[in-house]
């Protein structure tokens, strides 16, 4: 949709209007819930006020090139023509209407306001249409109209001048998604399910852009972005944000899926109001109706549901993967059935620009599940171990617990790409970002902590930058943080005040891919008969051999990084000399165990401190039931 470059018509503001500069336009449209307050409840307003917000933003676009647009469309139906790419084609514009009516027409007829509603929406273009539907707009003017609020909400929208030249698209779609925000918030038991932190997209796209900085600045420059969950288009619409502070010639166009019908809608109309192709925003499920097959990405971004089950799916996951393997998207394995999260993952990867064509990069939020979930051999193991082998980890951050809406657990975002830098080859960047957050001064849901932009910033660099780090924090006597400060090898570190100390932990490390692998090895030892001797086999390869005891096997997990045999004589022969092992038994496993990397050992205070500190709690407990004796 181009409604930049519409310039056929002009700005206006109506005397009984609204000031579009005057405040906030978000504010300025959500005083409609005045209106409606009462008969809907604050979770509800989304439903009345972002389709109306949509269609205004539509009315108004489409105001200048309506006469002709409707009288092509006449001209082409009584042809016989398909009239679509006519209309298109004399309006510049992605989209049209074929009714004559419009927001302010509308009102001149108050006694069939609600069927000429219901006829105007349904004259749009399909694509346009089907965003009126998944919003459940025919509900919503129904419940309206029994309210008697109907006409008061048209008339309100109707003065607000929406116009590209009064409002560009930029501006339009910060205001939109300010709405989006505002109504997730109101309704943050379910929040989670479909909006992701804002704070937590912009770090994101901050780590998926850093290393394209110098292309992205280049003037003309296209890159493609995809969210295969893409909610309300958050993600989307935060990357397209950036990438136009970054460079306002360049541009993004997105694609995404989503499945709930609400949330698709919502994505849409923000998408058409920043002007982008709606087309490209599909309605379905991404893992059983891939509604993108075959294309392929720049830069892919995506929040998948948590520990959320695929039972319901598994019929069609498992066909894929048993017809096509490889050759489909989850040839490295499946998940167990109770977290479906790692299936997202592997979809976005059958999603990647081949390395010679320019390559792709990935940025997913999982929680701790992924990396750990799953003995060697596992469907879970299988997956680490595909993509740490093929190098596709670039880095993987562990956020602050209590940052979405809807759950608490601790979260990580995997950065992933097949275009790694030389530096980067062979080797996955773990960050410990779990501390680096503000308290919230009103929690919504479960969302309690927030990160700044200092702290996102902080976590950027690390990053890019491509080092190891330690957080470096000074307290004072009473054990009051006074300052943070994060250093690199061979930095100057602060010194500690009198009285009290400098603590120093880990916040970034860098870790060959070796050191994520171990092998599962069977150790056996001999089945004994009554005389204490060995059992041998009596036929076949068994033939001569000593027989395994069940009762005595057991399995030991060998770092990839070391030697199995020299293992073996070192942990397992000086406590079973006669134990051996059986080499057809042993799998490969990978687990990435984030928090053992970064564990720092505290040793406990000396029990005279101990002593002291609790002799000081007793005394003044003392001294507390002695006041209120006297």
């Amino acid at each position: 949709m181009s409604i930049e470059n519409n310039k056929a018509g002009k700005a206006r503001a109506e005397d009984q209007g609204f000031a579009v500069k005057q405040q906030s336009l978000s504010s300025l449209i959500w005083s409609v819930a005045d209106l409606i307050r009462g008969p809907y409840k604050p979770h509800e307003y989304g439903g009345v006020i972002l389709p109306f917000t949509v269609l205004r933003r539509l009315d108004c676009v489409l105001a200048p090139t309506k006469a002709i647009a409707l009288a092509t469309y006449n001209e082409k139906v009584r042809e016989g023509t398909e009239p679509d790419p006519f209309v298109r084609r004399v309006t510049g514009l992605d989209f049209f209407n074929t009714s004559s009516l419009d927001m302010t027409n509308l009102l001149g007829d108050q006694d069939n306001i609600r069927a000429n509603l219901e006829s105007y929406v349904q004259s749009f273009s399909p694509d346009v249409r089907s965003i009126f539907e998944h919003f459940n707009f025919a509900a919503t003017i129904e419940a309206l109209h029994k309210a008697k609020l109907l006409y008061m909400v048209i008339e309100k929208f109707a003065n607000i001048d929406l116009h590209p030249n009064a409002v560009d698209n930029i501006k339009m779609g910060l205001a939109f998604e300010e709405l989006i925000r505002k109504f997730a918030e109101a309704s943050n038991a379910t929040a989670g399910d479909h909006f992701t932190p804002r704070e937590v997209i912009r770090l994101m796209v901050n780590l998926l852009f850093i290393e394209d900085d110098e292309v992205l600045m280049k003037n003309g420059v296209v890159r493609s972005m995809y969210d295969p969950t893409a909610g309300t288009g958050g993600m989307l619409s935060v990357a397209g944000e950036y990438l136009h502070e970054l460079n306002p010639n360049a541009r993004l166009t997105v694609f995404g899926q989503e499945f709930n019908a609400e949330s698709h809608a919502i994505c849409k109309a923000d998408m058409l109001i920043k002007g982008q192709n709606i087309a490209n925003i599909v309605f379905g499920n991404t893992l059983t109706e891939d509604g993108l097959i075959g294309k392929m990405f720049d830069y892919m971004l995506s929040n998948p549901p948590f520990g959320v089950e695929w039972k319901n799916i598994q019929k069609e996951i498992l066909k894929e993967f048993e017809q096509k393997g490889f050759a489909g998207r989850f040839g490295p394995g499946l998940p167990r059935v109770s977290d479906g999260s790692l299936l997202f993952l592997l979809h976005l990867i059958s999603k990647m620009r081949p390395a010679e064509q320019g390559g792709s990069r990935i940025g997913i939020v999982l929680n701790g599940s992924p990396l750990f979930t799953g003995g060697a051999g596992s469907g879970e193991s299988e997956i680490r171990r595909y993509v740490l082998e093929n190098d596709l980890v670039e880095a993987i951050v562990a956020l602050p617990s209590d940052m979405f809406y809807n759950t608490g657990i601790a979260t990580y975002i995997w950065i992933l790409t097949n275009r790694k830098v030389e530096d980067r080859k062979g080797f996955v960047q773990l960050i410990d970002a779990s501390s680096f957050w503000q308290k919230m001064r009103k929690a919504l849901g479960s969302k309690r902590k927030e990160m700044n932009a200092e702290h996102i910033a902080d976590v950027t660099r690390m990053f890019g930058d491509f080092v190891e780090a330690n957080l470096v924090t000074v307290m004072d006597a009473d054990g009051k943080e006074m300052q943070r400060v994060i250093a690199q090898y061979g930095d100057v570190l602060p010194k500690a005040p009198a009285g009290g100390s400098v603590k120093e932990i880990p916040v970034s490390k860098i870790m060959r891919i070796a050191d994520f692998g171990y092998r599962t090895i069977t150790v056996e030892r001999p089945l004994l008969n009554e005389s204490g001797k060995p059992v041998l086999g009596d036929r076949g390869k068994l033939k001569g051999k000593k027989q395994p005891d069940p009762s005595l096997r057991d399995t030991e997990n060998v770092p990839m990084t070391e030697d199995v045999g020299e293992y073996f004589k070192r942990e397992v022969l000086p406590h079973a000399p006669d134990a051996w092992i059986d080499e057809d038994k042993t799998k490969v496993g990978y687990e990435i165990p984030f928090n053992r990397h970064f564990y720092v050992f505290e040793p406990p205070r000396e029990l005279s401190v101990i002593d002291a500190a609790l002799k000081s709690y007793t005394d003044r407990i003392k001294g507390m039931i002695d006041r209120m004796a006297a």
